[in-house]
């Protein structure tokens, strides 16, 4: 049950109506700078490029993926190039966001499956057949490098799914691969490590060797694929300089490695989200970190003008059930434990957010803040959501509460994921759809139009909030008052300080002593008001149900 302050919270954030934010039409050079990127504080928009934008309706199928699909499991049209669209439009500045992940684009099964749920295709990216290419519904090489440039350009960074686990199912169209390449037996138990690694996490969904230092030849559809293409003495020479250079045996994971590591030295990815982390020996991402932390060095001191800034790669993890509660050990059953973090992943998903956060709110963001600045994870982070594209078990699965679970995530300590749509309330569930199809909904732009624009307007004043103030993720969080609820975020990192007051349910007069001087000039960030601190308060022009105070 939701706490005092979060009721309160509900009922005023229903009654809010904002005035619409206007557009930001302002070119790269004429935008104001920005206070340091911190990963602590980034917000991360989660998108399946096939439910974003349709870009190039030309694309919308290949392949000869002509069988009827289940309800909302066939390709849908979205593309790199609606990424981009969105991008020079302006949407995800206006947003706030500072990092855009994108699931994989890898080359899908050409076939469909259909394992109880009903016909269904590789339209969400992680049904892997083709690791050196882009899956033609969704764009080309230059379509990728194009999205990383545009975004660098509006200082946003591009995080890209990757998986390394499993490749995609076995269907008709497509063949298997070799047997020391990948186990097809047994499904997995969850009882221990072994029974979570050594095993297929479904039927049907053949599971990479990662243990394997054995050397193995390629698949031969893999080599005759390439050669039709015009491409396998290309792909055999970087192979062998690979391989040369880094003294790695040509085992599975390895080449996989090799592939996804392309990805950076072609394009410049700022960063990789790991699908099914726990699948995998741990070690692999250190590994994986390893080649891409040195190839994306690589890329900035190549394109110099390309580049954001000079932040290192970063590598966020699915450890599924991860709970910052966890701090540095996480229970893989029977007693097995394991420290992702000291894998190199920057940060972990942290599936418990939606829970913590509605037992009581100023308790929540008091143990994120200490965990992440004071407790075992320090010089970490983690990613907080609301909703995803796997979790049957949303925060707001009928979006009944759009604004409060806008607030509640970007006032987070941590990292924040929107997962697209939640800025529109976008349906999570569809007639006729079963299981996650239902999470997938094509993204509901109509809704800006009408009803969405108010609960956009509201996560974006949020969210540029955030993006302006890194204090908001990564600072230390102090309450200074229960009710009215008022808490205070702090940030001082090699000599930039950064202050901000978050008020909500408050009235006349506001104590804002123990955080700014008198006579400084603050912003309300989401009313727009000015107001100057005297006797160590401020008196608010009218009563808010938000105020977000800094200089």
């Amino acid at each position: 049950m939701l706490n005092k302050i979060n009721i309160l919270l509900i009922l005023l954030l229903f009654s809010c109506n904002p005035q619409p934010a206007e557009q930001d039409e302002e070119t790269t050079s004429e935008r104001p700078a920005r206070p340091p990127f911190i990963w602590s504080n980034a917000t991360v928009y989660f998108l399946l490029t096939d439910r974003f934008n349709n870009g190039d309706p030309s694309n919308d199928r290949t392949l000869e993926r002509n069988n009827e699909a289940a309800k909302l499991r066939n390709f849908m049209g979205g593309d790199i190039k609606g990424i981009i669209r969105k991008l020079h439009d302006g949407y995800f500045d206006e947003l706030g966001v500072t990092a855009i992940w994108l699931t994989p684009p890898v080359e899908q099964i050409h076939g469909s499956t259909d394992e109880g749920t009903g016909v269904t295709y590789g339209y969400h990216g992680y049904w892997a057949r083709d690791w050196t290419s882009i899956d033609p519904n969704f764009g080309d090489m230059d379509d990728l490098k194009e999205l990383v440039k545009v975004a660098h350009d509006h200082d946003i960074r591009i995080v890209l799914d990757v998986v390394l686990n499993h490749t995609g199912p076995v269907t008709p169209e497509d063949s298997q691969w070799p047997d020391e390449w990948v186990r097809t037996e047994p499904t997995c138990t969850f009882e221990n490590a072994e029974t979570t690694i050594e095993c297929t996490l479904v039927n049907n969904l053949p599971d990479i060797r990662t243990e394997s230092e054995q050397q193995v030849e390629l698949p031969e559809f893999l080599v005759a694929k390439w050669k039709e293409e015009g491409r396998y003495e290309e792909e055999m020479a970087e192979l062998g300089a690979f391989f040369e250079s880094t003294g790695h045996p040509r085992a599975p994971k390895y080449y996989i490695m090799k592939w996804l590591t392309d990805f950076v030295v072609e394009c410049g990815i700022d960063g990789f989200r790991v699908d099914t982390a726990k699948h995998t020996e741990a070690d692999v991402w250190g590994d994986l970190f390893a080649l891409v932390s040195r190839a994306f060095e690589d890329w900035k001191a190549e394109h110099p003008e390309e580049k954001i800034d000079d932040a290192p790669f970063y590598m966020v993890g699915e450890v599924y059930n991860y709970s910052i509660g966890h701090g540095r050990n996480f229970p893989m059953g029977g007693g097995d434990t394991v420290d992702f973090f000291a894998e190199d992943f920057s940060a972990l998903i942290n599936f418990a957010f939606k829970y913590d956060v509605r037992r009581n709110l100023d308790s929540t963001y008091y143990a994120y803040s200490d965990a992440l600045n004071n407790g075992p994870i320090k010089g970490h982070s983690v990613m907080n959501y609301i909703s995803s594209h796997d979790d049957g078990d949303p925060m707001d699965l009928h979006r009944s509460m759009p604004k409060l679970a806008g607030t509640m995530l970007l006032l987070a300590p941590g990292a924040a994921q929107i997962y697209y749509g939640d800025e529109l309330a976008r349906p999570l569930f569809a007639e006729g759809a079963s299981g996650d199809a239902n999470l997938r909904t094509f993204m509901n732009w109509e809704s800006l139009e009408g009803e969405g624009k108010d609960i956009f307007d509201h996560w974006a004043k949020l969210g540029r909030f955030r993006r302006d103030h890194p204090a908001i993720g990564a600072g230390v969080h102090r309450q200074l008052n229960p009710e009215p609820y008022v808490f205070s975020r702090t940030l001082g990192l090699d000599g930039y300080e950064d202050k901000v007051v978050v008020a909500m349910n408050v009235s006349g007069s506001l104590d804002v002593s123990e955080v700014f001087e008198n006579g400084l000039e603050l912003t309300d960030y989401y009313s727009g008001d000015k107001y100057t601190v005297s006797e160590g308060r401020i008196n608010l022009n009218e009563s808010a149900e938000l105020v977000l105070l800094s200089e």
